[in-house]
This record gives C-alpha cells, structure tokens and sequence, in this order.
C-alpha cells in the first residue's frame, strides 16, 4: 500500500533511505532538514566496508567519479613511534563490484542529494509539535508549516531532537572522555606509512588513524586522545601528549585542525510508536573505532526500506529486533578497539601487540571478528 513518509533529519541515513524509496517504490516521500543548508564543505573522512558499497550501489554509487573516492589494499598496524606491528588485507572482504572505499564525507552527500535535492528536501525545518490525527502523524514546524503522515523516520543523529517528542523515556548520548582531532594531509613525508592502505598508530592514552579520501594522495588524519574534558580553546595543548611520545608527528598536526568530543548511546531503546522508525545515529550512535558510523547508518537506512517495501507486519519490531542485534555486535567490537588502542602500560602493549600479531593471522579469528561485520 502506498504510504506517506516523512524523514527528518538530512544525513547520510536521510538521504540513503530518501534515495532507496526513490528509486525503488511508489511511496511519497519529503525530507526535512533543520539547518538552512547541507554541509558541503571538504569534511571529515569515511570508510566503507563492501557490505556498505553493495547498499549504495543498488542506487548507482557505482558510477561515481572515480577520482573521488579510493580502494585502500589493507590496514597497517604501528606503534606510536611508527614501528610496524603487523598489516591486515583488506582485500580478502571485497566482492565484485563492492570494494572497501574511502572518500570524504562530503563527496558521498553530494552524490546522495542529487536525486533528491530539488523536488523532495526541505531545509530550515524545526520540528515543534507532533500530535496523532486519525491514524496519522501530524508534524508542525516553526515556521507554521505542517505534514500528515503515515510513517515518520528519524534521522536526526546522535542528539535527536525528533526523538523527545516521541519518547517519554530518555537515552541521553554519554560523553566517552575522548576528543577527535582531524586534519587533512597533502603529504606523508612525516610518517612512514604506505598511501595504499590505512594506517592505526596506537600509543599512550591515544591513537591516530591515516588513510586516503580520493586519488589525489590527500590523506585523512583523526587522532583520537583520552580526555576528561573538552576544551576546544586547548587542543594545541592536548596535542602535545601525542607529540612528546613522537616528535615527526609535530609537522603533521600543523595543518587546519578540527576538533569534536565523542559521545555514545548508552542504551538500544524501541520505539514506542509503531509509526516512527529511527535509523543511523538516532537509533545508536557508536565509537569510531570500528569505522562502521557511517555504514551503520546505511545499513539501518536499507534494512528498514527493504521491510517496508515487503509490507510486512509488525515491521517495528521486526526492524528492531535485527538492528538490535546488529547494533550490539557493531558496539562491542568499537568498545573493545577502543579499549585496546590506547593502553598506557607499555607492558600492557607488548602483550596486545604480541596478541594481534598472532590474531591477525588466524582466518577464522578475522572473519568472525571482521568478516561479520563487512559481508553481512
């Protein structure tokens, strides 16, 4: 049956779930977004596993620009002083035609909003009320605009707004005690590593991720360092027990610095309307140690769209239920990266450095470790 859906919030689970219904289904749809534009800005970088590009293919991803994305072969592992601890091929995870890609965050909205932009997205839309009207959902917004729906989907991010109106039961997002830092590199002079390929330098209370965006060799820098607060005002400063562990990476951190703290959804709640979905972040916001924020909130967006498109009943809780498990599987793997990255006991990282060399050479380890995660 066809159905009336709005989706707030224009992100990349928005926008993938907006695309998917596009191009494959009947339904109406209009995409709200609360900022008065989208930000297209150069950004920070993203990866994606196969089980990600196999989504965004079904909507053409797979004719975009070649130059601007990139197929990284594998992962390097160091130490902080670039020593190399032991490499992962990334390759083993590809199918044909979905291969492991990076790009810049922006290259992937661009290429997300085309089909959607002029007929089907709506910015400076703030949600004020929602009420109930004769089995439909009536939204109204602060600038006396409103929309009768039949299915809302929440896509609004970590910090949903969208969420309070519909939930008694709050999920505040928790502060993890870290703060990101990123920067765009032009070169790789500085650091030992191989441009074909991530590179994870792990040290004392920190670690820093290196890979490529795009085929013109620039390389996404994020250091990600233990912090009780923060203080955007003392990130130079922050720095600085990052570069005391090794001095090359002072010219590295000398570029245009952005810096943001991290936060984590402490519980996987249902949604108590069987008309309101929540997908990507709004559903659960994870650590960035596993890389999969972005891919989760693709996957999210489709698994949701291929339930509609079925029909099926009680797609709520069918919708839950797997995203739940998924969900949980994404968040201890992020938690335990992030638990392993940053030991501070230098015998505490000859010991990890010992077990992953070991670790990453068992088959069966990786694909229950990481192959679940890429070709679910």
């Amino acid at each position: 049956m066809k159905k009336k859906i709005a989706i707030i919030g224009a992100g990349i689970a928005g926008l993938t779930f907006a695309n998917l219904i596009k191009k494959n289904t009947a339904h109406e749809f209009m995409l709200y977004e609360k900022q008065e534009s989208l930000s297209l800005e150069e950004g920070y970088g993203i990866q994606l596993s196969s089980n990600s590009t196999k989504i965004l293919n079904k909507i053409g991803f797979n004719k975009i620009n070649n130059e601007k994305i990139f197929h990284p072969i594998g992962v390097d592992f160091y130490n902080i002083a670039n020593k190399k601890i032991c490499d992962l091929d990334l390759t083993q995870f590809n199918t044909a035609g979905n291969k492991y890609t990076t790009l810049q965050r922006s290259t992937l909205i661009e290429f997300l909003k085309d089909d959607i932009y002029t007929q089907h997205l709506r910015f400076g839309k703030k949600i004020i009320e929602v009420s109930e009207l004769k089995g439909k959902i009536l939204i109204k917004f602060e600038d006396n605009t409103n929309d009768l729906v039949d299915v809302v989907i929440c896509a609004d991010g970590i910090f949903s707004n969208t969420r309070s109106f519909f939930e008694k039961k709050k999920n505040e997002p928790k502060f993890k005690k870290a703060i990101a830092i990123r920067t765009i590199l032009k070169s790789k002079s500085e650091l030992n590593i191989d441009e074909q390929r991530i590179s994870l330098l792990m040290g004392n209370n920190c670690h820093i991720v290196v890979y490529p965006v795009n085929k013109n060799k620039e390389l996404n820098l994020v250091c990600i360092i233990r912090e009780k607060k923060y203080e955007p005002e003392n990130i130079k400063k922050l720095l600085d027990k990052v570069i005391s562990q090794n001095s090359n990476l002072k010219k590295v951190f000398e570029g245009n610095l952005k810096s943001w703290p991290l936060y984590f959804t402490p519980q996987i709640l249902p949604s108590s309307n069987s008309k309101v979905f929540y997908i990507g972040d709004a559903f659960n916001g994870f650590l960035p140690t596993l890389a999969q924020g972005a891919g989760q909130s693709i996957e999210s967006a489709y698994e949701l769209f291929r339930l509609l498109d079925e029909n099926k009943k009680d797609i709520q809780n069918i919708y839950f239920q797997e995203r739940l498990k998924r969900a949980k599987t994404i968040r201890k793997r992020s938690n335990l990266n992030f638990f392993a990255f940053h030991f501070s006991s230098s015998i505490m990282q000859l010991i990890r450095n010992f077990i992953l060399k070991f670790l990453i050479k068992r088959k069966n380890f990786i694909n229950f470790y990481l192959g679940t995660v890429y070709k679910n």
